[in-house]
C-alpha cells in the first residue's frame, strides 16, 4: 500500500534530487565537452535536462508526471542553456553566470510549469517566477564555493544544486499529488465467503 508522504518526508526526498543535476551535467559534459558553442549548450542541456528530470520525477511523491515532466526539463534545459551561454558570450565570471542561470531558469521554468497539471491554476506560475532567481542562487554559490566554473560546466555543482533544490522542494510541497496512491480495496464479508466457496 502506497501512502502520502508528511510534508517533511516529502521535502527530504525531493531534496536527494539534487544529485541528478552535477550527475546530468557530469553526463552531459563526458559527451558534449564544454559550453563553448550554440550545439554544445543544446546538446548537453538536453542531456543533463533528461537525466534532472527523471530524478526529480522519481522524487517528487507523485507531484510530478514522468511523461510530461521528463521531456519539458530536457526542452527547458536544451533551450534555456543555449540562450542563456550565448547572452554572456560563454564568459563564467561571476555575474555572467549569475546572469546565465536568470535566463536558463527563465526558459526552465516556463517549460516545467507547462508540464504541471493545468488544474493547478496560477500555482504552476509561482514554480515558473521561482527558476530564474533559483538558478541564479546555484551559480552563484558553485562560484563562490571556488569551483573551477572556467571550465564552462552545463550546471551549477552539487553545492549550488543542494540549495536550489531544497528552496525548490517548499514549493513543491505546495502542489497536490497528481495521481492517488493505491490503496487497498475492501471486500464484504458475504462476497469474499462467495468468492471463497466458488
Amino acid at each position: 500500500m502506497k501512502t502520502t508522504p508528511t510534508p517533511i518526508r516529502a521535502w527530504l526526498l525531493w531534496t536527494t534530487s539534487f544529485l541528478a543535476l552535477p550527475v546530468g551535467g557530469f553526463v552531459g559534459t563526458i559527451i558534449t565537452g564544454r559550453i563553448d558553442s550554440p550545439l554544445s549548450a543544446i546538446s548537453g542541456g538536453a542531456i543533463a535536462g533528461l537525466i534532472i528530470g527523471a530524478g526529480q520525477a522519481l522524487t517528487s511523491s507523485r507531484r510530478l508526471k514522468p511523461q510530461t515532466w521528463i521531456p519539458a526539463t530536457a526542452i527547458g534545459m536544451s533551450a534555456g542553456l543555449a540562450l542563456a551561454a550565448a547572452a554572456v558570450d560563454y564568459r563564467t565570471s561571476l555575474p555572467d553566470l549569475a546572469l546565465m542561470g536568470i535566463l536558463n531558469g527563465l526558459i526552465l521554468g516556463l517549460a516545467q510549469a507547462l508540464a504541471l497539471p493545468p488544474a493547478l491554476g496560477r500555482r504552476r506560475w509561482i514554480w515558473a517566477a521561482a527558476m530564474p532567481a533559483l538558478w541564479g542562487v546555484g551559480w552563484t554559490v558553485t562560484t563562490l564555493a571556488k569551483i573551477a566554473v572556467d571550465q564552462q560546466f552545463i550546471i551549477f555543482g552539487a553545492s549550488g544544486a543542494l540549495v536550489v533544490t531544497a528552496i525548490s522542494g517548499l514549493l513543491l510541497n505546495s502542489l497536490p499529488p497528481t495521481f492517488p496512491s493505491i490503496k487497498p480495496t475492501k471486500t464484504s464479508p458475504i462476497a469474499a465467503t462467495a468468492k471463497a466457496s466458488s
